[in-house]
């Protein structure tokens, strides 16, 4: 095992006294029953996305469990994990499914959630797509399961489909409720052939629960880009990332519309990948524990000249991006509906529509991508992504290819500001969810391989062991959440000496060095749910004079290719339809490209 640990920075701020991110890791704890492809492709570029692997631990911090897809592609498996060694505890649970896209562990159990067959003889989904259910397991039995789309599930106003979840599963104790949050495709209705995102909400019994307010059937328009956390009551926070240039705080609305987060230079067709994309809509919103506060984290290329979006109208915008490179950002909330800082911008003609931005990274010279971000205590929170250099980031908004240098890892306290120095390594990355494992202390699973960045990969090589890392700040911290979860007992992980990597991560610039963006406008009325569905000719995002720096490094590979993938199953008929990318310049990246639904 290898322990690792960064020079320990005591410092005076909101979180306390505090050390710089220790870093700890299990490498090859955990035997799996079946083996595991730790790799999925990502739409359209095929470049490798880390599949994930969601990872809970129970309120009492007793139990952790760990769910994975197995390498046949048609099982989901979870194995209960041991908080100490991080080894595997008592026989693992397997079903039929073909995406583990969610998972909530409880003292007596776990609730799954997982792309599944749709069962009965009328109103199936066409052939090769599924639907998602969750599934409640109880000391080791099954005890329901609960489809959220697919037959029966809302049929007065359209069925849909699963292809890909790419979303995430909560739970309220004090609601009493599941929360699901994940991307669909209309089967029947206005919306059939087409994708969006639904927000389904089921009781402790395993009953659907239609609440008015904060069921959706179809919301945000192409959205890879999913955030969910709990709340106290129903609609729980969530955030959106759709296809038409915006990122939503969209808890009141379970539309593309409410409290603007972000300007984002998107193509119709593709929302870009700021949260990771493919397999990627996972601890990217989380909840500040005891306290109404959550941090939102994303990878942005930011947002320069906005202008209308000429289809959508007022007060929906389009912008070009300020690099073709990702940086890290994060936004905080006072409670589940109201940003702390600013809106983004929506006013039309304005040259930047990124001021609002609270930049953890801010960089011309490396990639990053892969951000997540998760909370220690009410005052901390850690934030991580991975840096690549030499990239090649193409003017399509989707990812970029590079050399992987390591993965950084960031405290900030409640209110957003930095606290102490970021740490990297290049032992370990995240490719499953973070999760509390005690006072101050994080977990995830990792596959302990060679992460390559450089060109695309459909799959991985089949693995047989997974590994686990922590981030802990090192000591304790006053204002602990009293509902914590036990602190781990001691073990002999690896410590690793992380390094301090302000390469990695430029100090972002003062906020009175950016513009001020003017409040967004909350539209009076919501265009039509079903996007992008009405428009024969969609316009693309919007061009640009200004410049865009150069965003291609030496030597990578990105090879982009025309999508179709198991989106279009043989028994649909929709328009195809190809949408030239914004006028951008950046050597290397001139080439004319698509992207098509």
């Amino acid at each position: 095992m290898h322990f690792t640990s960064a020079l320990c920075l005591l410092l005076g701020s909101g979180a306390g006294v505090l050390a710089d991110p220790i870093l700890t890791s299990f490498p090859n704890s955990l035997t799996l029953s079946s083996s595991f492809d730790p790799i999925k492709e990502a739409y359209w570029t095929g470049l490798p996305h880390h599949r994930r692997t969601p990872f809970a631990v129970s309120p009492d911090g007793n139990s952790a469990y760990l769910a994975y897809l197995d390498a046949t592609y048609a099982s989901v498996i979870v194995q209960q994990v041991d908080l100490t060694t991080f080894k595997a505890v008592g026989t693992a649970y397997k079903t039929t499914g073909y995406e583990a896209a969610g998972l909530v562990a409880h003292n007596d159990g776990f609730a799954l959630m997982a792309t599944i067959h749709a069962t009965g003889s009328t109103n199936l989904p066409p052939t090769g797509d599924y639907v998602t259910a969750i599934i409640r397991v109880t000391n080791g039995v099954e005890s329901w399961r609960t489809p959220v789309n697919g037959p029966g599930v809302h049929p007065n106003t359209m069925l849909t489909a699963t292809t890909d979840a790419n979303g995430d599963l909560v739970y309220s104790e004090a609601a009493g409720l599941y929360g699901a949050y994940f991307v669909v495709t209309g089967y029947t209705g206005d919306a059939s052939g087409h994708f969006g995102d639904s927000i389904q909400y089921v009781n402790t019994k395993g009953t659907l629960q239609t609440i008015t307010g904060a069921s959706s059937d179809f919301g945000c328009s192409h959205n890879t880009g999913i955030g969910l956390e709990a709340a106290d009551a129903a609609p729980f926070a969530s955030i959106c990332a759709e296809d038409q240039g915006d990122i939503w705080l969209n808890t009141e609305t379970q539309y593309m519309s409410g409290v603007k987060i972000a300007n984002e230079n998107t193509t119709n067709g593709c929302s870009g990948e700021p949260m990771g994309g493919m397999s990627g809509s996972y601890s990217n919103l989380a909840l500040f524990p005891d306290t109404t506060k959550y941090i939102f984290a994303w990878q942005s290329r930011g947002a320069l000249d906005l202008t209308e979006n000429a289809w959508l109208g007022t007060p929906y915008t389009q912008c070009s991006p300020r690099w073709l490179n990702h940086n890290v950002a994060i936004a905080t909330m006072s409670d589940k509906n109201t940003l702390t800082g600013a809106e983004a911008s929506s006013k039309v003609g304005a040259p930047n529509g990124d001021g609002q931005v609270n930049w953890i990274t801010y960089s011309t010279t490396e990639d990053h991508q892969n951000v997540h971000t998760a909370t220690l205590n009410p005052n901390l929170a850690l934030v991580t992504w991975e840096t690549l250099t030499k990239f090649d980031c193409q003017p399509v908004p989707l990812g970029c290819s590079g050399t992987y240098a390591g993965t950084s890892f960031q405290f900030v306290d409640s209110t957003g500001a930095k606290v102490g120095s970021p740490t990297s390594s290049t032992s370990f990355f995240v490719s499953g969810d973070i999760a509390n494992v005690g006072t101050n202390k994080v977990c995830w699973p990792y596959v302990d391989m060679t992460w390559d960045l450089s060109r695309p990969l459909a799959s991985g090589t089949p693995v047989s062991k997974m590994s686990f890392a922590c981030a802990s700040s090192g000591g304790s911290t006053p204002g602990t959440s009293s509902s914590s979860v036990a602190a781990l007992s001691s073990a002999a992980p690896v410590v690793h000496r992380g390094s301090s990597v302000a390469a990695s991560s430029p100090s972002s610039p003062s906020p009175s060095s950016l513009p001020s963006p003017s409040a967004s406008p909350s539209p009076s009325s919501s265009p039509s749910p079903y996007l992008p569905f009405s428009s024969p000719s969609p316009s693309s995002p919007s061009s640009s004079s200004s410049s865009v720096v150069s965003s291609t490094g030496v030597g990578a590979v990105n090879s982009r290719k025309t999508h179709h993938h198991q989106h279009h199953v043989a028994s649909r008929t929709f328009q195809t339809i190809k949408i030239p990318t914004p006028t951008v310049t950046a050597s290397g990246a001139g080439r004319y490209d698509t992207c098509e639904w």
